[in-house]
């Protein structure tokens, strides 16, 4: 196969999938056909087969090896994986796994702000996109008294006053220059700043504070957190798209301004992927209508996941 079975694009994709259903709420045929066939794919999901017999689920199985050793642990992305899986109807997560998994949870206090920590921007982001966490907290966020939408916002934060800070010196950072993420770098470049050597690294998933940092950032980042920190991410948009007539610093996977070629340009990523584009998508409507949050929040396999993972309050 030379491929991955992963776990976490299956449950983007049932996610999407789901998000049709609600929408598609007609008594036409087709409009039918649509909601019997997510439910029918939501079903055949062994969420359970995942974890191998241990509490968290794993990253994937391939043909070749088999279950690959990484599990879902420490805070990520994930928690749409663990919330479909929990409410499944047919191959259930056990009630404990998602507990399992918020014991890996690291909570931080950095630059004066409490937060669940990741340091890259996409694991703020990602199950954000169809689960409106405004107000619905589990047992962790009611102990921390956060939510996961706070979270995010305090994410944000501590990814602009990194920039600001700046501690590498790399050229381009401040207030609307962030966006540390999972994204296309440079490969096999070295700069040298005030003295010092630094490598960039391809891609990868780079974060803030901790890093890794090597001077690349992604403009759809900063553009898919607005409906966490609008203004602040307004700002960013504005000022990369007025700088580059062809948006390339917002498309691009990734661009670095302290690798400039012979033409004074930054460096940009050749790659335009549909993770990083669909996200912004899928923020930008929130954020503009809340249309996709509406839609899940109305998505019975959804609410049941969250209830079933512990969550209360608010909408649910």
């Amino acid at each position: 196969w030379a491929s991955e079975l992963s776990m976490i694009d299956t449950a983007l994709l049932i996610a999407g999938v789901l998000n049709a259903a609600v929408y598609f709420d007609a008594a036409a045929s087709d409009e039918r056909d649509i909601r019997e066939l997510a439910d029918a794919l939501y079903r055949r999901v062994d969420w359970s087969w995942s974890r191998n017999g241990g509490d968290c689920v794993l990253h994937g199985w391939k043909p070749e090896c088999g279950f690959l050793h990484y599990g879902w642990e420490g805070y990520s992305e994930g928690i749409i994986l663990y919330t479909l899986g929990s409410g499944s109807p047919t191959h259930p997560l056990p009630e404990s796994s998602f507990e399992a998994w918020t014991l890996t949870y690291q909570w931080e206090h950095l630059y004066g702000t409490d937060v669940l920590y990741a340091g890259p921007l996409f694991i703020h982001l990602y199950s954000h996109a169809w689960i409106d966490f405004r107000a619905i907290r589990d047992r962790f966020m009611r102990e921390k008294r956060c939510d996961y939408f706070e979270n995010t916002r305090r994410a944000i934060c501590i990814q602009t006053e990194y920039a600001q800070r700046n501690p590498n010196g790399f050229v381009g950072y401040g207030d609307n220059a962030w966006g540390l993420t999972a994204c296309e770098g440079p490969y096999a470049r070295v700069m040298k700043i005030a003295g010092q050597q630094h490598g960039s690294f391809g891609y990868a998933a780079r974060g803030a504070p901790h890093g890794p940092d090597d001077g690349t950032l992604a403009g759809w980042a900063a553009a898919a957190s607005l409906p966490f920190a609008p203004e602040t991410a307004l700002a960013a948009v504005r000022s990369l798209w007025a700088a580059d007539p062809a948006h390339d610093h917002l498309l691009a996977s990734g661009f670095n301004p302290t690798l400039r070629g012979a033409d004074h340009n930054d460096w940009i990523s050749p790659g335009r992927f549909g993770l990083d584009q669909g996200i912004v998508l899928l923020m930008i409507e929130n954020h503009r209508s809340g249309l996709i949050w509406r839609l899940m929040r109305d998505c019975p396999p959804l609410r049941a996941g969250l209830r079933r993972a512990g969550f209360r309050g608010g909408w649910l």
